[in-house]
């Protein structure tokens, strides 16, 4: 559902707004963490989140027609929020491959997609666009859903998520370059407010006791990282995947909810 929130949005607001309200997809993602999986979100994440509420709430108005894109923008928010359950839901199985999760996800999207446009009568043939919208996907879907799941190890969701929503400055630049769109006296505070919330959530600190149970899992790791320096028979390459386990230990040391420290608080 959220491609096609996102497609029907984009016709209803400018390309410049639309990337940058989709950072509310880090915001749904932090919040459903929180409120669903239990990640604590510290002060400054918390700021970082109502900086960016605001950033969106002003992208979403259009200085030219002096109106509210109210369908556009709430099209673009659903999407964000079905975004946000997808990431959380990742999150639970990052330790897997992720190009494998990323070959998954977009070959059961993909039929999916393609099959709610047979059941609405449209017409869906092969043809240059088609083969374009494979290649533009395969770069800007599949290249960065693998890089996503690899974050997802080391930040958790919220942190992810959050991260995340640097990306649609990129795409607000090129709508500019490429599509000739009117920046509007809205796009400096908005940008000051986004910025703001990076900057709170990369000076973000959270360290407290926290005690390890014993764990057994595969994900892509190298040694000399958080607990991870067992033996291998023969050489090593660094980094790798195998099932490895961690035992139990108790410490404290600043960290994020990654794929060790998703710990109750």
């Amino acid at each position: 559902m959220a491609p096609i929130c996102l497609m029907t949005g984009l016709t209803m607001i400018s390309g410049f707004s639309a990337s940058l309200l989709l950072n509310l997809e880090g915001i749904a993602t932090a919040i459903i963490a929180t409120m669903l999986f239990k990640e604590r979100l510290g002060r400054r994440i918390v700021l970082a989140i109502l900086c960016m509420t605001a950033a969106g709430v002003l992208l979403s108005w259009n200085p030219e027609e002096d109106v509210f894109a109210v369908t556009g923008s709430l099209l673009l928010v659903v999407a964000a929020i079905g975004w946000g359950l997808d990431n959380n839901f990742t999150r639970n199985i990052c330790g897997k491959d992720p190009i494998q999760i990323a070959q998954i996800k977009g070959l059961v999207a993909g039929c999916t997609s393609i099959a709610l446009a047979l059941a609405l009568g449209w017409d869906v043939r092969m043809s240059s666009d088609i083969i374009w919208a494979l290649v533009l996907g395969s770069l800007s879907y599949g290249a960065s859903l693998v890089l996503f799941v690899l974050a997802l190890q080391g930040l958790g969701a919220s942190r992810t998520g959050a991260f995340f929503s640097l990306g649609p400055f990129m795409g607000a630049a090129v709508s500019v370059a490429l599509l000739d769109e009117s920046l509007g006296w809205v796009v400096a505070p908005a940008a000051v407010l986004m910025v703001g919330g990076v900057v709170a959530m990369l000076y973000e600190r959270h360290s407290h006791v926290h005690q390890h149970e014993e764990l057994t899992h595969v994900h892509l790791h190298a040694h000399g990282d958080f607990s991870h320096d067992h033996c291998h028979p023969g050489p090593v390459r660094e980094p790798h995947v195998h099932e490895h386990t961690h035992p139990t230990e108790a410490h404290d040391h600043p960290h994020w909810p990654d794929i060790h420290h998703r710990h109750a608080h």
